[in-house]
């Protein structure tokens, strides 16, 4: 089976699937069985021979399963490998917006610290003993609970179905009464602009809205408007039309800004390959897949 993946992925147990070729290149490609991508768009016209779509990421929103249903194309993932990356790097996020860590970082390297250690202007707000709201307490959402505890937070989350679980919050209840909301829902159509003008305008004053989940989960354009009215602060990871990003968010210090790196750790993503691999040998041999989607 002639494999297509569209960037090599790092870990040692890429080099398990032998020869495989990098790169989108140009016009059809009549013979490719297995493709590997890393939640992107596929113009699945241009693959006639295609089998199977090997989703680098827990994430498929980008991959139209309608259309490889249809044909009989099966698709995979790689869940439950970055749970703890994601995870950490929302708690990274919360400290660093509620403490003010890159604005005090770009002051030090100014060399403009000054008066700025005295009370003032430079105020942060704690997350130790705040509130924290969970939007989707799946396997990250929950690792994220879980890490909270450490910082003595009351945990509150929201999730799609109600299951009895304690500290459960109809979304827009969570929204009012936390200091840190934190997003970790899938991009479907019942999520996309879940956190609209009118829910971000619950959120109290001084609270951090933190997103690892997708961009598009969030109203972009009123969340930049809260911002910009210093009203709240935010710790994002993803964006609507990534790599693009705002100017108005790239000009606040209210917000912290991160390049889709929730994943990224040299363990994590190693993982990730090695159950890309998994998915694939498994389909040459004709074995059910580690991972479908």
């Amino acid at each position: 089976m002639r494999v297509l993946a569209t960037r090599r992925l790092p870990g040692e147990a890429w080099d398990e699937l032998g020869e495989v070729d990098v790169g989108t290149g140009e016009g059809p490609h009549d013979d490719v069985e297995i493709l590997i991508v890393a939640n992107e768009r596929i113009d699945l016209d241009r693959f006639p021979a295609l089998r199977l779509i090997a989703n680098y990421g827990v994430g498929y929103d980008q991959i139209d399963l309608d259309a490889c249903r249809a044909r009989g194309i099966a698709v995979s993932n790689t869940p439950g490998v970055l749970d703890a990356a994601t995870a950490d790097l929302a708690l990274a996020l919360m400290l660093a917006a509620r403490r003010r860590v890159v604005e005090g970082d770009t002051l030090v390297r100014a060399g403009a610290w000054g008066s700025a250690w005295s009370a003032g202007p430079f105020l942060g707000r704690e997350i130790s003993g705040a509130t924290l709201g969970i939007v989707g307490l799946g396997r990250i959402g929950s690792a994220v609970a879980r890490r909270a505890g450490g910082f003595d937070m009351r945990v509150l989350h929201h999730r799609r179905t109600r299951d009895g679980t304690p500290g459960f919050r109809e979304l827009d209840d969570l929204l009012r009464e936390c200091d840190v909301v934190s997003l970790h829902t899938p991009l479907t159509p019942a999520t996309t602009g879940l956190i609209t003008r009118e829910r971000l305008a619950l959120l109290r004053d001084g609270a951090t809205l933190v997103n690892t989940a997708r961009g598009a989960v969030v109203d972009e354009d009123a969340l930049v408007e809260e911002l910009v009215s210093g009203r709240i602060g935010a710790g994002l990871d993803v964006f609507v039309h990534e790599p693009n990003v705002p100017e108005a968010l790239r000009d606040l210090p209210n917000v912290v800004l991160t390049p889709h790196i929730a994943s990224a750790t040299v363990e994590t993503r190693s993982a990730m390959t090695r159950v890309v691999v998994d998915n694939v040998l498994a389909f040459r041999r004709g074995e059910p897949l580690p991972t479908p989607v």
